[in-house]
């Protein structure tokens, strides 16, 4: 029995995707027997260039069941089956993940129909789906969908279950899916860390840094490195020797720490996939009539804006959230382009600055508002967060809107005063990476403790 699937994804990082759509078909070789298809709620981002390959958006799937809702059935579905995709080392390993984030050891034999497509019809130009169905006269309808790809997936099965007329190399490419094994040296290496929040740096045999990085825990992302199997992992494999570690107890200076740790050292396997942390910007203007606009755009070092983001959809993803926070309007928040009213405003949630009928004062006071929140600009405080001990907290000080550094201070230290802040605040770079860090941590941390400082 076979259980023949294809999953979306959020896309990002190696390990940190989360499923949007699943579909598995259960096949016996001959004809389809059981189905289930769902979208699925990701409970985190989905990247825009995802959105516009599959169409699957955040709204789709705000009521959408989470994978914990479907695991049971997805476990159910492919009992003692062999999970059969088009490139099964993804699937298979997106579908182990999640059901890992539960706590749950998901194992299945699995075949890839791409490398059976390659030993069964050799000589085709391209073995990516549509392409290979394509040649092949095999209609599809949905492309990019889940229900499209696993369907159009079952019927070039077929073929190939026709093609292996031995009935020897389909069962020959059924993969146990074993664990990559750890080098001794590794298992050495993951044994002496901590599972902390910190950041990490992995070392050559001379000692030079190849590779920085962060994480809430160091143990869980080192032994992702050794036993990944992408190109960047395979030569930080090849070339580790030591990993050393310096702990921070909370994210935030983790992040920041990483930043400029890795300006300053600029390891070889940083280089390549290091870009600008952010993309977009939030920045304010007031129209010809005196009220406060807002408007996405490119960030630009030149300019000081409310607050920075990865990409347009996380920005655009928080105006409209701002938008229903603030009662601001969708047209002079760039969400709504007329020349009359704004939609808000015909159902009764606008209070009209798109017509000029709310007072300007009014309105840029709601708008100020939201700067005020977001924006570090002329400020002066402390971020608290976590520390590296229980007793202990971390402190990030912003002076005039200028980041100026972190340090560790003890829960008896009484931290409004300024000269004992400056007692133990490493000072740091503000650089706009730092800026953006710290504004997307503020943003999406709620609960920090903010102290205001005269």
């Amino acid at each position: 029995m076979y259980a023949i699937l294809d999953i979306e994804t959020t896309g990002g990082k190696f390990n940190e995707e989360g499923i949007t759509e699943i579909a598995i078909y259960k096949y016996n070789g001959h004809e389809i027997v059981d189905q289930f298809i769902s979208l699925v709620n990701p409970e985190r981002e989905i990247q825009p260039f995802v959105v516009n390959l599959t169409g699957i958006n955040s709204n789709m799937l705000r009521n959408a069941p989470k994978f914990y809702e479907i695991a049971k059935r997805i476990v159910e579905i492919t009992e003692d089956c062999i999970l059969v995709a088009h490139n099964a080392q993804f699937d298979y390993r997106i579908l182990s993940t999640e059901f890992r984030r539960l706590g749950f050891d998901y194992e299945r034999k699995t075949l890839c129909s791409v490398e059976l497509s390659k030993r069964l019809i050799p000589g085709q130009p391209s073995y990516s789906l549509g392409k290979l169905v394509r040649s092949l006269g095999i209609p599809v309808t949905d492309r990019h969908r889940a229900s499209g790809d696993a369907l159009a997936t079952v019927k070039l099965f077929k073929i190939l279950l026709d093609k292996d007329t031995t009935k020897t190399i389909i069962q020959e490419s059924i993969s146990l899916n074993p664990k990559k094994q750890l080098e001794p040296k590794h298992i050495d290496i993951i044994a002496s860390l901590p599972t902390i929040t910190g950041v990490y740096y992995i070392h050559k045999a001379n000692g030079d840094i190849i590779y920085i990085g962060k994480s809430k825990n160091i143990k869980k992302r080192i032994n992702q490195h050794f036993t990944n199997t992408n190109a960047k992992s395979k030569k930080i494999q090849l070339h580790a020797a030591s990993v050393t570690y310096e702990a921070t107890g909370s994210e935030l200076v983790a992040l920041l720490k990483e930043s400029e740790e890795i300006k300053r050292n600029n390891p070889i396997y940083n280089r390549a996939l290091r870009r600008k942390t952010f993309s977009h910007a939030l920045y304010s203007f007031k129209d010809n009539n005196g009220y406060i606009n807002l408007k996405i755009d490119i960030a630009d070092g030149r300019k000081n804006p409310i607050t920075t983001f990865t990409n347009r959809q996380s920005a655009k993803s928080f105006i409209e959230k701002v938008v229903e926070e603030f009662k601001l309007c969708q047209k002079l928040s760039g969400l709504y382009k007329t020349k009359s009213s704004c939609f808000n405003y015909d159902i009764n949630a606008c209070n009209g600055a798109c017509i000029e009928k709310e007072n300007v004062v009014d309105y840029n006071l709601r708008a100020q508002q939201l700067t005020e929140k977001y924006s570090y600009k002329n400020k002066n405080m402390v971020i608290v967060d976590r520390g590296r001990e229980i007793e202990e907290r971390s402190a990030i000080l912003i002076e005039n809107g200028v980041f100026k550094g972190l340090g560790f201070f003890n829960l008896n230290y009484q931290i409004n005063n300024l000269e004992v802040l400056h007692s133990f605040i490493t000072p740091m770079e503000n650089n706009r990476d730092a800026q953006h860090i710290i504004q997307n941590y503020l943003r999406k941390n709620k609960r920090l403790k903010i102290i205001t400082l005269e």
